[in-house]
C-alpha cells in the first residue's frame, strides 16, 4: 500500500471515529440550546430512580445538562473517549456504545438517590473504564498505550464513583453505575474486536510453524 493510500486510509478511519460521537454530540447541544433559549426547564428528563413513571428518563438524562460548564465538561470528554471507542474498537464500538448509554442509566435508575439525576456522565465513565480495562485485559501494546492516556488524562474521575459529602450534588452513583458498566463490559467482549497480535516463526523448510501470543515455542503446530 502507498503512502497516500495509507494517509487515505487513515483520514477515512478517523472521520468514521468521529461520526457517531459526533452526532450525539450535536443532539446534546441542540437540546440545551433550545432548552435555554425557550426559558423551559427539562430536569424532569432526567433519572428520578425507582419511580416507573419516570424510567424513560433513562433514555433521555444523557441529552439534559444544568449548565454551560456542565455541558461543556461532558461534551469534550463524550468526544474524545467516544472517538477513541470507535477508532480502535470499531467491530464491536456500537455494542459498548449502546450497552452503556441503556444500562448505566438503568443501574442509576435503580441505585441513585431520590433526586433528579441528569447529564452523560455515566456513560462517559462507562467509555473511559471500557477503553482503560480493555487495553489492559487485551495486553497490546497500542491498546495498553490508551489505557495509560485514559488513566494519565482522567485518572481523577475514579474519586467520583465515591460519595464525599451528605448532600452531594454531583451524581456520584451515575458516575459508579457507568464504571461498573465499562469495566463489565471489557471483560464480556475481551475476545471481540482488536487482539494482540498472534506470532509465527517458520522452520527453513517450511514444514512447521510456532504460533503463540506469548512467544512460547511449547504451542507447535505441523502443517502439510
Amino acid at each position: 500500500m502507498s503512502d497516500k493510500q495509507d494517509t487515505l486510509k487513515q483520514k477515512r478511519q478517523f472521520i468514521n471515529a468521529v461520526f457517531i460521537p459526533a452526532i450525539i454530540s450535536i443532539l446534546i447541544i441542540s437540546t440545551f440550546l433550545f432548552e435555554k433559549g425557550m426559558g423551559w426547564d427539562f430536569h424532569t428528563g432526567g433519572v428520578y430512580p425507582r419511580r416507573i413513571e419516570n424510567i424513560w428518563g433513562i433514555f433521555t438524562l444523557v441529552f439534559i445538562h444544568n449548565d454551560w460548564g456542565h455541558l461543556t465538561n461532558n461534551i469534550i470528554s463524550f468526544v474524545i473517549l467516544g472517538s477513541l471507542l470507535y477508532y480502535f474498537y470499531m467491530p464491536i464500538a456500537n455494542k459498548v456504545m449502546l450497552i452503556s448509554y441503556i444500562t448505566s442509566g438503568l443501574i442509576l435508575w435503580i441505585i441513585g438517590r431520590d433526586s433528579w439525576h441528569i447529564g452523560a456522565s455515566g456513560l462517559i465513565y462507562s467509555l473511559a473504564f471500557f477503553l482503560f480495562f480493555s487495553g489492559m485485559i487485551r495486553k497490546h501494546i497500542p491498546l495498553i498505550a490508551i489505557s495509560f492516556i485514559i488513566a494519565f488524562v482522567y485518572g481523577g474521575m475514579i474519586w467520583h464513583i465515591f460519595p464525599w459529602q451528605v448532600n452531594d450534588p454531583i451524581s456520584w452513583e451515575g458516575h459508579l453505575a457507568g464504571g461498573m458498566i465499562g469495566l463489565l463490559l471489557s471483560v464480556i467482549y475481551r475476545n471481540e474486536g482488536p487482539q494482540k497480535p498472534v506470532h509465527v516463526w517458520e522452520d527453513e523448510d517450511d514444514s512447521i510453524e510456532y504460533i503463540s501470543e506469548d512467544d512460547d515455542p511449547e504451542n507447535l503446530i505441523e502443517r502439510n
